[in-house]
């Protein structure tokens, strides 16, 4: 039978670590040659995301499944609320459950009889950070359950499994961090070590730059609770389009937004996606406001320009409070387009190096002059598109 050291050199030296799932796969299974009667393996991880609360994976039948939990609604779900996770969790002990007769007070526990499970086992998982859900289970059919030798070894073996568990999980946390507050391609960057203040790399991008109309107003008249709902109303709507499109938001500027379409296929496939974005963004933006007036919320009106060229992609900031952001004038042009989106009561401009590139056909407004820009540019809306006093 496999030993403790057996196991720990087979974590260390042949065990796979490409993914959590073969890992955690190739552990069961090392765990049934070995000779301990386990028919169902679970771990329960808590990680850091706006949207999920954590990942199940369950392990039975040599495959492994993945369940992500919802994190609004994860920590007072009734599932939760009855299940020995929550047990472990408030009391930092293992949880023990024969199974020889019903359980309706526990709905998993009765599950897992019904289906010929006898004996089950959760262990909290010895992870340096303790305020999140590590937890990991074993099921078994044997008539006997889980004796005295078997259930050792299953809290020896988890606990040495535990360090590759959790280091799996910081690198989640860590990219799904970067992703939720700088982007994933920036995130990616970031990962890879490009860190250095004032680092940056020269790329060609469509940039799209918006602005809330009335946001002040709103923040005066209104109770912080509606402006945060105002607020995140319309930035859901651009995160989804923007990510529909193949685009990614950069950041948040008060009531602004800042993404970028690169041009790596191509600076015509660039500027039609971003074009495509801001139509499809205008469609969502008039089927809220429908409803807005039907309820009488208060309507989303924005502004949105359209630019493309080359821009600085890097570090810019304070020697320990970085922003990686994109500068330079086609960024700055971008801005001022958004001004006179404003002044010429538009929803959207867009640049002639834009409109140049895309076949939609786009209403020409002709010259205009943009603020700190030698020449007059002209500028192009959509077809279509009204003032946005007319909406």
């Amino acid at each position: 039978m496999m030993g403790t050291e057996d196991i720990a050199l087979w974590l260390a030296n042949d065990a796979p670590h490409d993914t959590l799932e073969a890992l955690f796969g190739a552990f069961c299974r090392e765990i049934v040659r070995s000779g301990t009667p386990v028919w169902r393996a679970s771990l329960g991880l808590e990680v850091l995301h706006p949207e999920v609360s954590g990942w199940q994976h369950v392990w039975t039948d040599e495959s492994v499944s993945v369940h992500g939990a919802d994190r609004a609604t994860a920590p007072t779900s009734p599932s939760y609320m009855s299940s020995p996770t929550r047990i472990v969790d408030e009391s930092g002990r293992p949880f023990r459950h024969r199974l020889a007769s019903p359980c309706p007070d526990m709905p998993l526990m009765e599950e897992l009889r019904q289906q010929g499970a006898t004996d089950y086992v959760m262990y909290p998982l010895p992870f340096l950070d303790q305020t999140r859900t590590a937890v990991i289970s074993f099921a078994t059919r044997d008539a006997h359950g889980f004796d005295a030798a078997a259930l050792e070894r299953l809290e020896v073996w988890a606990r040495l499994l535990s360090p590759y568990l959790e280091r799996r999980v910081l690198r989640r946390i860590a990219i799904d961090l970067l992703d939720t507050y700088v982007g994933p391609r920036t995130g990616q960057r970031i990962l890879e070590g490009r860190v250095d203040r004032g680092a940056v790399e020269m790329i060609e991008a469509a940039v799209w730059f918006a602005d809330l109309r009335g946001f002040t107003l709103l923040s005066e008249q209104a109770l912080i609770p509606e402006v945060l709902a105002h607020l995140n109303a319309w930035f859901g709507i651009i995160g989804e389009v923007v990510e529909a499109h193949g685009g990614e938001v950069l950041k948040f500027i008060g009531d602004a937004v800042l993404a970028i379409f690169p041009t790596s296929g191509g600076r015509a496939m660039a500027c039609g996606k971003a074009l495509a974005a801001a139509q499809e963004f205008c469609r969502r933006t008039d089927a809220e406001n429908a409803l807005r007036r039907a309820s009488g919320t208060p309507a989303l009106v924005h502004g949105l320009a359209l630019h493309v060229g080359e821009v600085a992609y890097g570090n810019v900031g304070a020697p320990h409070r970085l922003d990686f952001t994109v500068i330079g004038p086609t960024v700055n042009r971008a801005s001022r387009l958004l001004d006179l989106a404003k002044s010429l009561d538009r929803p959207v401009l867009v640049s002639h190096a834009v409109a140049r590139e895309v076949t939609q056909p786009l209403v020409d407004l002709g010259q205009h002059k943009l603020r700190d820009v030698e020449k007059p540019q002209r500028v192009f809306t959509l077809a279509g598109q009204g003032t946005v006093g007319s909406y």
